[in-house]
């Protein structure tokens, strides 16, 4: 504990962590600890998933608490309802030699009654997610104007989340004399805003490099034809036999529909997403956290805040629209020294967007082939060796059975039994993958189309008209020209779709298409979620033709200065 002693903390604290088996500060808590102990500043932290952000922020906010005063002075909000939960079980851990310091954490989809008697009681650190403790305050039943502390933790996340109005309603309700510590893994916009209004010349503080990756983290992607995601991806999980993993798409029903397959399929999987009761959620994430699961299908917002640090494997079974959310979900594993491996599943349209991810994260993919069964069967029967090798035999148990077992084997050769045994394990398995074809799709083909064929959709014909259509997300949402035609690259069996004006306003965005592929484009809107918003999408008016943007040959969209993109 000698290095935890050196950044200023005292005894209580250091009991706490020693038998938490802290030993030695990881870099993010090197630079905030002491910074925060020695000068009650305003501040900015950009780190990664999983870097021990809770201890950086916890350890030193417990020790600056008066738990003789009885009022709330330290404030923490969170993204999810995970978050918040473990958040404040790890400041109360990291505080269990201080008496008198209580911690309450305060969220939607438990009982606000017994929350708000807990706050009369008398707490000094409310760790909340935004939405409920706006609720709070509008009750009356939460006073923050005593507050010396203020932390958002992952604010990238809660603002992406749709909180801003309600951050800035709960900042309003706080004293102007106050430290304020923002943690993040990424800098948008919005956030910088928010230090910028709500902080007093913060120091900004980056561990690692801005947008980056874990260190830990491995990037590689497989690029398959799209009807062939599933195949592909019961094909990565089945060669990996320990595989301990989160599978993301994009959509509630997406998720569904993969985690119904993968149980149909015989997998420990079960789906995580925003339909589920609380209840649901939390039994759940029980089964997965103990390992009852081997695969937890999730979207991006209904996995927020969780906190599961030994994960093998991050799938993700489709890109998510925003750069940040691939940072948010490769950064699940590889934590606590441990390696990990972000998996992308992609198609020939979408291999620009592996370059744009690669570019931010400053991390090279790996492509991959998408093993062959052979290959598979392979690499199964080898592990299950190696188990049987490593089982324990308990022979008193074995020995007075022993004899009836051998008088029933003795016919069979040594070869003849080992191969009874594999077939007996592995005959469905076999069968499955026997003449199984290969998945992999050549880089140099669009999801192995003939390229002339592509080459015809993609040219207008002289008379070619184009439709309009409106979606209700637009700039707030975070929505990004490139995102949208993304999205419609992706339309199967019907090469590249024309696409002229785009035009993205605050909370709305209209686009022109070939009219041909009007009942395409609608169906795969109506299916896309983004940043937990459910997107409608409608045929409109066409814009008139002054206000166009581009028009004619597809080429990259550009802003007015005004309008200037957030980064992606």
């Amino acid at each position: 504990m000698e290095a935890f002693e050196k950044l200023g903390i005292n005894d209580e604290i250091l009991k706490g962590l020693s038998s938490l088996g802290f030993t030695e500060p990881t870099p993010v808590q090197k630079e905030v600890i002491p910074r925060m102990l020695e000068k009650q500043t305003d501040l900015v932290c950009l780190a990664q998933t999983g870097t021990g952000k809770t201890a950086a922020f916890g350890i030193p906010l417990i020790q600056l608490i008066d738990p003789k005063k009885k009022h709330t002075q330290g404030l923490v909000l969170c993204p999810t309802r995970e978050l918040c939960m473990q958040v404040a079980r790890d400041i109360d851990a990291y505080s269990k030699h201080i008496s008198g310091l209580k911690i309450l954490s305060v969220y939607g989809g438990s009982p606000i009654d017994q929350q708000i008697r807990s706050l009369r009681k008398g707490v000094q650190i409310v760790v909340a997610t935004p939405g409920r403790l706006k609720d709070l305050l509008n009750r009356r039943a939460a006073n923050l104007s005593q507050i010396n502390f203020v932390v958002f933790d992952e604010a990238d996340e809660m603002l992406q989340m749709g909180f801003q109005d309600d951050l800035t309603a709960i900042l309003e309700n706080t004293p102007k004399e106050k430290s304020t510590l923002l943690f993040s893994a990424t800098m948008p916009a919005e956030v910088s805003a928010i230090s910028r209004k709500y902080m007093n010349k913060p120091l900004e503080l980056t561990v690692g490099t801005k947008n980056a990756g874990a260190e830990n983290v491995c990037h590689e992607f497989y690029m398959v034809q799209v009807r062939n995601r599933y195949p592909a991806l019961k094909r990565i999980v089945d060669n990996s036999p320990d595989i301990y993993s989160i599978v993301f798409c994009r959509t509630r029903r997406e998720c569904n529909d993969v985690a119904s397959k993968l149980i149909h399929d015989g997998y420990n999987a079960d789906a995580l997403h925003g339909d589920l009761s609380q209840a649901q959620r939390d039994h759940v994430m029980s089964k997965f956290r103990c390992r009852n699961l081997q695969i937890l299908v999730a979207t991006d917002v209904a996995a927020r805040g969780l906190d599961v640090s030994d994960l093998t494997h991050v799938i993700n079974y489709n890109l998510p629209d925003e750069i940040a959310s691939y940072t948010h979900r490769s950064g699940r594993t590889g934590r606590a020294g441990r390696a990990g491996i972000s998996i992308a599943i992609v198609s020939n349209k979408e291999r620009y967007r592996i370059k744009s991810i690669e570019r931010k994260i400053q991390k090279k993919f790996k492509q991959c082939q998408v093993p062959s069964g052979a290959e598979i069967c392979k690499k199964q029967m080898l592990n299950l060796m190696d188990e049987v090798t490593k089982v324990k035999v308990d022979y008193q148990q074995i020995e007075p059975l022993y004899a009836e077992i051998e008088s029933k084997l003795q016919h069979l050769e040594r070869g003849d039994l080992i191969k009874h045994f594999v077939s007996l394990q592995f005959n469905k398995f076999l069968e499955y993958y026997k003449n199984a074809p290969d998945l992999n799709v050549s880089s140099r083909e669009p999801d192995g189309r003939d390229r002339k064929q592509n080459d015809s959709r993609a040219t207008m014909r002289p008379n070619q008209k184009f439709t309009t259509f409106q979606l209700n997300v637009g700039r707030r949402q975070g929505i990004m020209p490139q995102g949208i035609i993304g999205k419609i690259n992706e339309i199967e069996n019907v090469g590249r779709i024309k696409i002229g004006q785009i035009d993205i306003l605050r909370n709305s965005a209209r686009l022109e298409a070939d009219s041909r592929y009007t009942t395409q484009i609608l169906n795969a809107f109506r299916q896309s979620e983004i940043n937990g918003k459910d997107v409608s999408i409608e045929v409109v008016q066409a814009i008139p033709a002054s206000n166009k943007k581009y028009s004619g040959k597809r080429k990259p969209f550009k802003h007015h200065k005004s309008r200037k993109p957030k980064n992606y």
